[in-house]
């Protein structure tokens, strides 16, 4: 059984500033580094990078893997990458997640060969309100709420086949597709140092994670 990962690095990184994130260093190593590095640490046999073209050359400079262009949204992109994979599980990691340790990505790996779909995801801790405007309506019963993170990992005939059934549509979560078609998505515990970076005050909390 093969299993492969799609790095997304498409983004433009519009909220962070004027550099992509995926090339701003941490502790003199880019963040998407960081993120490339724990999955060839871990026991994934493929890894392919759909990435936004204007940092196609950085990237190709910095690793070995296959690289491809990616598409005008997160759902394009990742389907770019489902055609340059070959395998049977694939998991699918947003590139700005550079704190995922090879211990999550080998129980993803482990859990999606059992269930075929499955997000890593944490608990909400947060009380959550719902606000209409600027007014609380209700606080929501947080029991049952959950936040999404990366990697996701699905049987690929079955993921590749959503995002054919899908195309056109802009999901910006691929057990989003799953869950539209009646599909099960199940759950692997995640990290909340797991962040995703967006903007600079991120970076400086990936600092303190990856020290």
């Amino acid at each position: 059984m093969k299993t492969s990962v799609i790095i997304t690095a498409g983004g433009t990184s519009s909220r962070f500033g004027n550099r992509n994130k995926l090339l701003e260093k941490i502790n003199g190593k880019e963040v998407i580094k960081y993120t490339v590095e724990a999955f060839e640490k871990s026991d994934i046999d493929e890894i392919v990078i759909c990435a936004n073209k204007a940092i196609i050359p950085e990237l190709s400079e910095i690793f070995s893997h296959k690289i491809v262009e990616g598409g005008p949204t997160r759902q394009a992109s990742v389907y770019n990458g489902l055609k340059a994979v070959m395998c049977d599980y694939v998991l699918i990691h947003d590139g700005a997640r550079p704190i995922i340790t090879p211990e999550i990505i080998n129980r993803t790996i482990e859990t999606v060969k059992e269930k075929n779909a499955v997000s890593v995801m944490t608990k909400t801790i947060d009380t959550i309100k719902e606000v209409q405007d600027g007014k609380i309506i209700k606080t929501i019963d947080r029991s049952k709420l959950y936040n999404t993170q990366t990697p996701q990992a699905f049987k690929y005939e079955l993921i590749k086949s959503a995002h054919e059934k899908l195309a056109g549509k802009n999901f910006t979560d691929d057990a989003g597709m799953l869950e539209a078609l009646g599909y099960d998505v199940r759950i692997v515990d995640g990290s909340y140092k797991n962040i995703k970076i967006t903007t600079q005050s991120d970076i400086e909390l990936a600092k303190i994670f990856l020290k």
